[in-house]
């Protein structure tokens, strides 16, 4: 069960025998990837216990402060989980992620009088308003939520006609529909080549990172490789697309270079992305590929041959081809040097 953080600082000392249990930055490592939870978390508000004093796994309650202003009480646990999909900030406070939950307009009775106008607006009971709904699946953009909940409930085949009653006895139509879970689709724009094949994607999205056109240019000036494909032919799905878009492709090395960094708000490669890194490797190694992997701000190594560096640089590069001539052999990637 999780106890303040002063309670469980002295159960601590008490069950080491050491007025300071836990060094600082004994637990600095575990602490790199989330730079986030550096930033909201505070020593004064906490015992003077400092955050890479506490190991990830304690059950432990500490006080945090988001980047807003709230203040709130969370596990590491709880906080490290916390991200999840998620791109925004909000996600890092319980209170922030209530505001940014989408809200919705009110669903009025099917006996709602006539001469009495529609409200504009709903208020709740927090003060906070609400925000227009989008219409209901498969409805037109004129037609009304309460019109498509008719259209849905009626049998096929048959038509409702506009204020006929249902007959007597009979049960009251269900005014909304259970939500059923859409197939899962594969995108059928891959083009049907041989697993492992590497070509240019229709569905692939434009580089997001200038960092990574640097890395791009650098490689162009070390190798004479081709550097104009995008994608990667799998032999199984990886998120609804038959390929998977790594940053850069070596088709004649067969090595897929991916950048990797925090990015602006501490969000990404942590959490469930990095889980998702790690399956987009399996499913690149799969097929014959191997995967280099530059991570940047102190992000963990994923693969056998990635680099922990801060940033990319000339001497990066260097490591980034030497590393590729362990991979494929010195002699075969020297065949391709400018």
């Amino acid at each position: 069960m999780a106890e303040p953080v002063d309670a469980w600082w002295r159960r601590r000392q008490w069950s080491r025998g050491v007025p300071v249990p836990y060094a600082v930055g004994e637990f600095r490592a575990e602490w790199a990837s989330w730079p986030v939870l550096v930033r909201q978390y505070h020593p004064e508000w906490n015992a003077g216990v400092v955050l890479t004093q506490v190991p990830p796994a304690a059950e432990v309650l500490l006080t945090w402060e988001c980047d807003v202003g709230h203040v709130f009480v969370a596990t590491p646990a709880e906080q490290r989980s916390r991200p999840g999909r998620e791109r925004r900030r909000s996600v890092w406070c319980p209170e922030c992620a209530v505001l940014a939950q989408p809200q919705r307009w009110p669903v009025l009775p099917e006996d709602w009088p006539v001469g009495v106008p529609v409200p504009q607006r709903a208020v709740r009971s927090a003060g906070r308003q609400t925000l227009p709904a989008a219409p209901a699946r498969g409805a037109g953009r004129g037609r009304s939520t309460r019109a498509a909940a008719r259209s849905a409930t009626a049998a096929p085949g048959t038509a409702t006609p506009r204020g006929t009653a249902a007959p007597r006895g009979a049960a009251a139509p269900r005014t909304s529909a259970a939500r059923t879970t859409a197939p899962r689709t594969i995108c059928p724009k891959t083009p049907k080549l041989p697993s492992g094949e590497s070509f240019v994607s229709r569905c692939a999205p434009a580089p997001a990172s200038a960092v990574e056109a640097e890395l791009r240019a650098a490689l162009r000036e070390r190798l004479d490789v081709t550097f104009d494909h995008t994608a990667i032919r799998l032999d199984r799905p990886f998120h609804e697309h038959l390929e998977v878009w790594p940053d850069i492709v070596l088709p004649e090395l067969r090595v897929a270079i991916e950048y990797d960094s925090t990015g602006r708000h501490g969000l990404e490669h942590v959490g469930s992305r990095e889980e998702s890194d790690r399956r987009k490797d399996r499913a690149t190694r799969a097929v014959g590929w191997e995967v280099v992997r530059i991570r940047t701000g102190r992000l963990p190594a994923l693969g056998p041959w990635d680099l922990q560096v801060s940033g990319v640089s000339g001497r990066t590069v260097d490591r980034l081809v030497d590393v590729l001539r362990e991979i494929r052999g010195p002699l075969f990637v020297d065949a391709y040097r400018r």
